[in-house]
């Protein structure tokens, strides 16, 4: 036989619910949490500290990947092989009318050396203003289009303009930047100039060029408008050995928003030189005694 219960009354008798009885535990229980409410004034700092905590969390790590990245260059060959030259990103976009603040930049430097020796490639109207400030010093201005040189004259006993000619178009740019890196004719303090092997040097300006200790060289020529027209790549080279060869030289770049100009300019005048910038205008400073050997103490681009 099963064992005998005591007995007992029903459960609904045993719960009597007063004012002065104690509650069952389950109810207290349950009844406890259900007056857990929390204001959400008290939530909102916690809410805030979290949110704060992902921010910067965030932003450590769009830091690091950064400064990774910054310190490992895309290689030459990915902007000058795989961009058409028609994209937004092409090497030869077109050359920008150099703007006020980047021409106030310029026309400061050059005052503050004037009088001075001025070297310039590419005539444009603005840069006879640079021949009024340098007066008492020499302005010299080289121009390939000989459509600028018959509208503007500014020959005169301090001023000069010689038509010259380009045989580098832009399209060349990638190999001959792979030339230079192997050509050891190419490197500073190879020999003079006019007299170099290496195919980015220009051996036919005027013998007054090579002769003379520049103060400032301006680089806005030619126009390297389409990748068969002559690109930057022969002047900005040829600026950087001109400069080494004098005491301390400015180089002026403008129309850096280019490929060609951005990357040749890193190549041979170096981002350690560079010394101010407005807008698409770069101006390096380059000594000669200290930069005579060797272009960059490290290499800005990889080539592939």
């Amino acid at each position: 036989m099963p064992p005998e219960v005591p007995h007992c009354r029903p459960l609904v008798t045993l719960v009597q619910f007063s004012p002065q009885q104690n509650l069952p535990i389950d109810y207290k229980y349950f009844k406890g949490r259900k007056k857990m409410n929390i204001p959400i004034k008290k939530l909102l700092p916690a809410l805030v500290l979290i949110l704060s905590s992902f921010s910067i969390i965030r932003f450590l790590l769009i830091t690091i990947t950064t400064s990774s990245s910054s310190t490992r260059l895309p290689t030459f060959s990915t902007f000058f092989q795989h961009t058409p030259s028609h994209e937004p990103g092409s090497s030869t976009k077109q050359p920008k009318a150099i703007t006020e603040k980047e021409f106030h930049l310029l026309s400061n430097l050059v005052a503050q050396k004037s009088p001075c020796n001025l070297l310039i490639f590419g005539l444009e109207p603005k840069y006879l203003y640079l021949s009024q400030i340098n007066a008492g010093g020499t302005t010299v201005f080289l121009e390939d289009d000989i459509g600028k040189l018959d509208k503007i004259k500014a020959n005169s006993n301090s001023t000069k303009t010689y038509k010259v000619e380009y045989q580098t178009p832009a399209k060349e740019a990638y190999k001959l930047l792979k030339h230079a890196r192997q050509n050891p004719a190419c490197e500073p303090g190879s020999g003079p100039i006019q007299a170099s092997k290496c195919r980015l040097a220009l051996r036919n300006l005027p013998q007054e060029v090579y002769q003379q200790k520049w103060d400032v060289i301006v680089v806005d020529g030619p126009s390297g408008d389409t990748p068969e027209a002559p690109g930057r790549m022969a002047t900005i080279y040829s600026a950087s050995i001109i400069a080494r060869a004098g005491n301390t030289t400015d180089v002026a770049i403008h129309d850096v928003h280019r490929m060609i100009e951005k990357w040749f300019s890193w190549e041979f005048l170096c981002d350690e030189n560079l010394v101010s910038s407005k807008g698409n205008l770069w101006i390096f400073r380059i000594r000669g005694q200290l930069n005579s050997t060797t272009f960059c103490s490290a290499r800005p681009v990889v080539i592939e």
